[in-house]
């Protein structure tokens, strides 16, 4: 059901309630009007509507004949990303707004604020996925954001600030329409590829974005009052506890590296195991030590090794050459220092146990992007208003939100994947759980506004 705002001013008559709206926007004048925070408290989105939104969503980049549940790949600059999008404009014209596309192909709405001079609060996510992904990852934090538009309007809920929706583009493929507004990433970025496999300066011009103008699409750095971004957890933390709500705490480091193991290629039936020098014998030491490494201590942090190159990669021949990658992540970029010094010394060992040469390159350090804690009580405060338990966990995965970090104070909510299964067709998140999200985003602008 949709819900009104009604302002009830406890004052002597009615032009004094106005005159205190007028002076301060509606959040000044809160401390007056002890029903006034209790009317705004009790604004919901619509749970079927948004529902509705994330459905008609997922027809854009489903397999041929199949449903929701099959998933959807909705690549970045893919003509399926280029129908989602105008898919997520129409619904953004119904809801009041008035959508652009700036230079890095972001979408962007501005609805404006009653005070001069305050600085936007943005909401907003991607609606880009995966090869072969599901309807909820970025979707259920670009329509939520989406619905709290739609209901601050139908409600005719003025905010003393003014409220920015983003849908960047390009998330999957590295945060790039969010890096390019954060300023994070330049002109030379444009000549990567897109998924697609097409240059991102053409896939860029594909969807609305221009190349040659990036600098236009540049948040200055401090113009912003917060971002907020809703996001599905892709993990399983929030379903194991039973908490619908997570608090990021912020978004992991990840520290990348890559190994090269050299041992001499040899006949594998004339070879005896003394005197072998087998690179792929190196590397399953390495690789478990990778995980003793990891495991050692306590905490949230993950070390990964996902990418694996043998040569000459024959049945009959003993490895000669090996190449493989370490991922490590956490909160803690110190802790991530250490534990990659103590892979060194590992490696060191297993080299001369082995009789081989071990070398590993750092390739990439991307740091973490740490919630601000004010931003963090205010999520809290809006989902204990909403009757819904909160619990504080880091975010595993990348997200758009690190990006505009580097520009503004920055937080993010999170709500639960089902069996923490993310990047798949059977990704799933609640609907009930979708629109606590939702609701918790709202609330959160709102507090937000009446700081």
């Amino acid at each position: 059901m949709r819900l009104g705002v009604r302002i009830v001013a406890q004052v002597r008559n009615r032009r004094q309630a106005l005159q205190g709206l007028a002076a301060g926007g509606l959040a000044a004048a809160w401390p007056r009007t002890g029903r006034a925070a209790a009317d705004l408290s009790a604004l919901r989105i619509d749970a079927a509507r948004l529902r509705a939104d994330l459905e008609g969503l997922s027809v854009y980049g489903r397999p041929a004949g199949g449903t929701f549940a099959d998933g959807v790949s909705r690549v970045a600059y893919s003509d399926a990303d280029v129908a989602g999008r105008a898919y997520v404009m129409g619904l953004l014209r119904e809801a009041g707004g008035t959508p652009r596309i700036d230079a890095a192909g972001n979408i962007r709405v501005r609805r404006e604020g009653t005070v001069a001079g305050l600085k936007p609060i943005m909401i907003g996510s991607h609606i880009d996925s995966v090869p072969g992904g599901g309807n909820f990852d970025g979707d259920v934090g670009s329509l939520s954001a989406l619905e709290v538009l739609r209901t601050l309007n139908a409600a005719k809920a003025p905010l003393r600030h003014p409220l920015e929706l983003a849908i960047w583009s390009n998330e999957e493929g590295g945060t790039i329409g969010s890096g390019w507004a954060a300023g994070v990433l330049g002109k030379d970025a444009l000549e990567g590829m897109g998924p697609t496999g097409v240059r991102r300066a053409d896939g860029l011009r594909k969807i609305g974005g221009d190349p040659d103008r990036l600098a236009d699409a540049v948040i200055p750095k401090g113009s912003l009052a917060a971002y907020i971004e809703l996001h599905i957890e892709q993990s399983g933390l929030l379903e194991k506890a039973g908490v619908p709500i997570g608090v990021v705490d912020g978004i992991v480091a990840i520290d990348e590296y890559e190994v090269e193991i050299k041992g001499f290629a040899n006949h594998a039936g004339t070879t005896p195991m003394p005197d072998r020098r087998n690179a792929l014998l190196a590397a399953a030491k390495l690789i478990e030590a990778v995980q003793e490494e990891v495991t050692r201590e306590p905490g949230r942090q993950v070390g990964t090794v996902g990418h694996l190159e043998v040569s000459p990669n024959a049945r009959n021949v003993v490895p000669g050459l090996v190449r493989h990658t370490i991922e490590l992540r956490d909160l803690d970029a110190p802790k991530l220092k250490a534990i990659a010094q103590r892979i060194q010394a590992r490696a060191a060992a297993i080299a001369a146990e082995t009789k081989t040469e071990i070398t590993i390159r750092s390739a990439d350090m991307d740091p973490p992007a740490i919630a601000t804690p004010r931003l963090q009580k205010h999520i809290e405060a809006a989902a204990a208003g909403l009757g819904l338990k909160t619990m504080h966990l880091p975010s595993g995965a990348g997200h758009d939100a690190a990006m505009l970090a580097d520009v503004a104070d920055m937080a993010m909510i999170f709500v639960p994947s089902v069996a923490g299964i993310s990047h798949s067709p059977h990704e799933l998140t609640h609907w009930e759980d979708c629109a606590n999200g939702a609701n918790v985003l709202l609330q959160t602008v709102l507090r937000i506004d009446a700081e």
